[in-house]
């Protein structure tokens, strides 16, 4: 016979307390934004306004002066901002946070402080493994804000940047086909009676998508290259409406190009590096006075004639026609350039200081760890690693080490 069961008279149910997660304190930010003096660089990478929500939350903003003087932003702008105008960039590089919008240069990697965070652009071709040795030893945070992921697992300074430069080179090949720049007095978009452009795109990624949309825009008639039919499929169905496109054939290249009064690179690189798909004999046989913009020349270009070029002397002429290969072409527009990257990077800052600091943020979001090219003396860009024969650490393993 089974016992029952005896409740003694002190028994009792005391409910447990509940377990919160305890959020990290918020953490206040001391954001550093340095005068660029180097590429040729017009952009700044946080507007005013975008300042002053940082300092309405408690940050606190130093801003080189004349910073923003390339974009029409001034010293007065930054101060009625809240920021403080720092004269002696030595003072202005002991901020906890740098934020470029150029890549580092070997003066600025001397400045660097140990442990800072620096989000920056990287310009591959021009890396040099000096910098990256003094951002291992001074155990550098470094982010690299074009491979910033959003939520939608885009990146969205790339594509800003990309819409720029594709509806930048299109008016910049209006511009040179007029007798102003000593073009051959051809008006883009035609009139009553008289036919428009022949624009030739090559590339139906974001560029060639944008270039296409500004060139119907204004009026001219559009070509457009890609081996990606997929891609040539989306650009139509994103602009609404049909246009020529046609997969890279040489013969069929050739033969556009000879009729084309305006020839766009916007290719893709593969491993880094453009493809050449346009030779010199391709180039030799346009008209004359027609005009290449290669937007691809920061990743070698995708025409056989292009050598780079600046803002201050953006073309040259081969076989009579005016080629142009400047390969920042978002700095010509350096506000509206700078508003963009401003959008990404400010919300990015605020998330940054709500969860406890740069690396709480990078051990939250992917999209930001899909930045990180360099982690406290660590780098963690396989390719860079590779190139410059460094050792590579997962960047995943290195955190899960930490926590």
């Amino acid at each position: 016979m089974s016992k029952r069961p005896y409740i003694s008279p002190s028994f009792s149910y005391v409910p447990l307390e509940e377990a919160l997660e305890i959020l990290p304190r918020k953490k206040q930010l001391f954001i550093g934004i340095p005068k660029e003096t180097s590429f040729q660089e017009n952009r700044i990478a946080l507007t005013p306004e975008a300042v002053s929500v940082l300092v309405n939350n408690g940050h606190d903003v130093a801003v080189e002066h004349n910073a923003g003087e390339g974009s029409f932003y001034f010293d007065s702008d930054y101060s009625e901002a809240g920021a403080r105008i720092v004269y002696d960039k030595v003072e202005l590089y002991k901020a906890t946070t740098i934020i470029k919008s150029a890549p580092i240069s070997e003066d600025e990697a001397a400045l660097l402080q140990p442990n800072q965070v620096v989000i920056s652009p990287i310009h591959l071709p021009l890396l040099k493994a000096e910098i990256l040795e003094q951002l291992i030893q001074k155990k550098i945070i470094a982010i690299a804000f074009e491979s910033i992921k959003d939520d939608a697992g885009s990146y969205p300074i790339v594509r800003s940047m990309s819409e720029i430069a594709g509806s930048s080179a299109i008016l910049t090949a209006a511009k040179y086909l007029s007798n102003v720049h000593n073009g051959k007095g051809i008006l883009l978009g035609g009139i009553s009676g008289v036919p428009p452009a022949q624009v030739l795109i090559i590339g139906a990624g974001i560029v060639g998508e944008f270039a296409a949309r500004t060139a119907l825009g204004l009026g001219a008639s559009v070509k457009v290259f890609d081996n990606s039919i997929y891609r040539l499929m989306r650009l139509q169905n994103n602009i609404g409406r049909r246009c020529f496109t046609s997969v890279l054939e040489p013969v069929t290249l050739a033969n556009e190009l000879a009729e084309a009064d305006v020839a766009v690179g916007a290719l893709k690189p593969s491993n880094g590096i453009t493809p050449v798909v346009v030779t010199d004999d391709m180039v030799s046989n346009m008209k004359a006075g027609s005009v290449i913009v290669d937007i691809s020349i920061d990743r070698g270009g995708c025409f056989e004639t292009s050598k780079l070029t600046s803002h201050e002397k953006p073309i040259y002429k081969k076989y009579d026609v005016i080629h142009y290969c400047v390969p920042n072409i978002a700095s010509g527009v350096s506000r509206t350039a700078s508003r963009a990257i401003s959008n990404v990077l400010m919300p990015i800052l605020q998330q940054c200081a709500d969860m406890g600091g740069m690396e709480g943020i990078i051990q939250a979001k992917t999209g930001i760890r899909n930045g990180v090219y360099m982690y406290k003396g660590c780098v963690t860009n396989a390719p860079i690693a590779k190139r410059f024969n460094f050792k590579y650490t997962d960047l995943d393993l290195l955190l899960a080490a930490q926590s």
